[in-house]
């Protein structure tokens, strides 16, 4: 099986988030990054499944700073192979993300495409889907588990309140990744390192990434403070009793 994943860097929310002088995205300019914690779960998925059945590896993403970085890590798991989509960067819409990605890997003889399933600045949790549409490919969402049978594969899929689907997929195929199976692996800086002294990182164009809808932010701003809680005191009876005279009050 031939396997691409998609990666992406997402502001690390541990970091002050500040919004920058146009009100409509946050300030990036002191920003620590990370890779987003689904990619990195649909990269140890990817990898897992290649020592698992064969195959190979190959981590994309979209121009933008430090990505090389994210890519050579990816290198250092094990991905066989690391790819920058050029021409575009910054903050996109998944529509353009998936148009480029789309593009990019045409010509790859993808099997499976691993995404993962939404990210931290995320609108609208569709980059999966409208990679599926932009490549004319099934799509299954919400993966917690692939397994090669044959030139098909079996998908877990997980549904809200703890129901879980089993599916027999036809390749090629874009599968939203939940979680891995294990948790994605570790590597250290030295490693690192020497992936990008012996890894060659391959560019390729992203291509036309005009598309005919998506969507804009007009604002951003951060939560107003409420009032506070008000905490109630007393027996059981007299907690109801205030309880209901201040829905009342509401009413």
């Amino acid at each position: 099986m031939n396997i691409i994943v998609p990666i992406k860097q997402v502001p690390d929310l541990v970091e002050e988030l500040e919004i920058d002088s146009s009100g409509k995205d946050l300030d990036r300019e002191w920003l620590k990054f990370k890779v987003n914690e689904f990619d990195d779960h649909a990269l140890e998925e990817a990898l897992l499944l290649k020592e698992d059945s064969g195959g190979t590896v190959t981590a994309i993403a979209l121009d933008g700073d430090d990505i090389d970085k994210a890519l050579y890590a990816a290198a250092a798991k094990g991905a066989d192979k690391v790819v920058k989509v050029t021409g575009i960067e910054g903050n996109v819409s998944n529509h353009e993300a998936a148009k480029a990605f789309a593009n990019a890997i045409q010509g790859m003889g993808a099997d499976l495409v691993f995404t993962g399933v939404q990210s931290v600045e995320d609108r609208d949790g569709q980059l999966g889907v409208l990679l599926a549409h932009y490549m004319n490919v099934p799509h299954i969402s919400v993966v917690t588990g692939v397994a090669v049978n044959g030139d098909s594969v079996n998908v877990t899929k997980e549904y809200g309140g703890g129901m879980v689907a089993e599916f027999e997929a036809a390749t090629p195929i874009v599968l939203g990744i939940q979680a891995a199976r294990e948790t994605p692996r570790y590597v250290p800086v030295a490693k690192v390192r020497r992936a990008m002294r012996s890894t060659d990182l391959e560019e390729v164009s992203a291509g036309d990434v005009s598309v005919s809808a998506g969507s804009s932010v007009s604002r951003m701003f951060k939560p107003e403070s409420g009032g506070g809680a008000e905490m109630l005191s007393g027996s059981a009876e007299d907690v109801a009793g205030k309880l209901a005279d201040i829905i009342k009050g509401k009413i």
